[in-house]
């Protein structure tokens, strides 16, 4: 039978990671992709933060946030991101 592995992850390898160029280009094309599947009106940051790359995807306009009380746009959209 044999024994699982053990992983150890280093702090500051993975705050590196997280922090990194890639990993926020990588979250901006999919805050992008989220935002053009859920319609105009829709606004993206993408931002190194202090532990972590993040983004987001708001709704800029009043038309965007109707589109999302009525119709839920954007939070059916959340799967263009996935790819």
């Amino acid at each position: 039978m044999a024994i699982p592995g053990r992983i150890v992850l280093k702090r500051k390898g993975m705050r590196q990671l997280l922090r990194s160029t890639e990993v926020l280009a990588d979250l901006k094309r999919r805050a992008e992709s989220i935002a053009a599947a859920a319609g105009s009106g829709m606004e993206v940051s993408a931002m190194v933060g202090r532990n972590r790359a993040r983004s987001s995807v708001i709704t800029a306009t009043s038309e965007a946030r109707n589109a999302e009380a009525t119709s839920r746009a954007l939070t059916r959209a959340i799967d263009a991101g996935r790819v």
